[in-house]
């Protein structure tokens, strides 16, 4: 038993860890909207593309893009992973799954409840009535993903493979966005965009396949997690390999063309939806991050410790992390401020945070397995 314990920490400790340092960096992204109110309008399909004069501008922005992916990647790595223990434990099929479409429900219902109250309440406003955000998309998936944990890794691979190429395909001509009629059933499924009463950016397709990716990533962790965190280096370099390749072409993978050839223009990619150049990247550099976290032990694991706390209540710290930095964009910079003053605001933030996290964290491991508080 000592040692299925043992097995499962180690197995999880780097999963924990880079959620822990994406859910930080997320939080850097909004304390630029909230605080600093200098955040990206959105790198779209169409419409106008997003252009930095300012290197620190273009870097905050750019060190946080890892993190949508890293969400649905390691949502994805965690049903799996959850799915396996709860069989284990005499779980049947179907009571996973409707664990899955409850949590999944709960996670849609989040996003118009409470995350678009958040943005409402933010110093700068948004102007649309109704916003679907990445909590949808994570909903969606999630319930989606709970009808395939039966799957094989090779129809999985399969299916991440045409769920990638799928979203670029799928993906209108950036001359059509002024044209769009923005029918709901596109903006909830398909592709981003919207006007004033429906605003989407976080359709559930173009992001299914990284959950599928992440559940592909799974198998390797119950097979062996050893050699699947060693996957993960390798997988990681070539994908950065490929961004590079596909990047440089400008073709087929980018969705739109760069809009100059300065370092800047080359890093900076379509995110809605995710290009295969946007996922390559970003997914190369989690995958490399997370390998070089599991290669870590004993007295230098302590360093993640922070990180650790925050990735193992990831809706918890995502619903009062929108709330306080609102709030402290309200009280200290009400008319925004600069990007560097941001910074220490930023981390003020994660300072109050973390003891929040770690007394939910506590109440949330003394639940029973099926407890909703568990869900956070």
């Amino acid at each position: 038993m000592h040692e299925k314990a043992s097995l499962l920490s180690s197995r999880l400790f780097p999963l924990d860890a880079l959620r822990g340092l994406i859910i930080t960096l997320m939080a850097l992204d909004h304390a630029n909207y909230f605080i600093a109110q200098k955040h990206s309008p959105g790198e779209y399909w169409g419409g106008e593309f997003p252009s930095y004069s300012d290197p620190l501008a273009f870097l905050t922005r750019f060190i946080t893009h890892p993190c949508a992916p890293g969400f649905f990647f390691l949502m994805g790595v965690g049903m799996l992973l959850f799915a396996n223990s709860r069989r284990r434990l005499g779980w049947s099929g179907w009571t996973i799954t409707r664990h899955f479409l409850i949590r999944g429900g709960l996670l849609i219902a989040s996003q118009f409840f409470v995350e678009n109250l958040a943005w409402a309440l933010s110093p700068g406003g948004r102007q649309t009535s109704l916003y679907i955000g990445v909590l949808f998309a994570l909903g969606g998936t999630m319930i989606l993903a709970s009808l395939l944990l039966w799957l094989k890794p090779k129809y999985l691979l399969v299916l991440t493979v045409a769920l990638v190429l799928g979203t670029e395909m799928l993906t209108p001509d950036l001359s059509l966005w002024s044209k769009m009629h923005w029918e709901p059933i596109n903006l909830l499924f398909f592709y981003p965009g919207g006007n004033g009463r429906l605003w989407s950016n976080y359709p559930v397709l173009p992001w299914f396949g990284l959950v599928t990716l992440g559940m592909l990533f799974g198998h390797w962790l119950v097979d062996s997690p050893k050699k699947g965190f060693e996957h993960a280096l390798k997988l990681g370099g070539t994908f950065l390999l490929a961004f590079l390749i596909i990047r440089y072409l400008d073709g087929v993978g980018n969705i739109r063309p760069r809009i100059g050839n300065s370092w800047i223009d080359f890093l900076n990619v379509v995110k809605y939806p995710p290009s295969i150049a946007f996922t390559l990247l970003t997914m190369g550099i989690n995958l490399i991050v997370l390998g070089l976290i599991a290669k870590t032990g004993g007295k230098a694991q302590r360093i993640f410790q922070p990180l650790v706390v925050f990735g193992q209540v990831p809706l918890f710290f995502y619903i009062t992390h929108l709330f306080l930095y609102a709030g402290l964009g309200w009280l200290l910079a009400p008319h925004g401020t600069s990007i560097s003053m941001m910074y220490p605001l930023w981390l003020l933030g994660l300072v109050i945070l973390l003891p929040l996290s770690l007394w939910y964290g506590q109440i949330k491991r003394s639940q029973p397995a099926n407890s909703i508080l568990r869900f956070f």
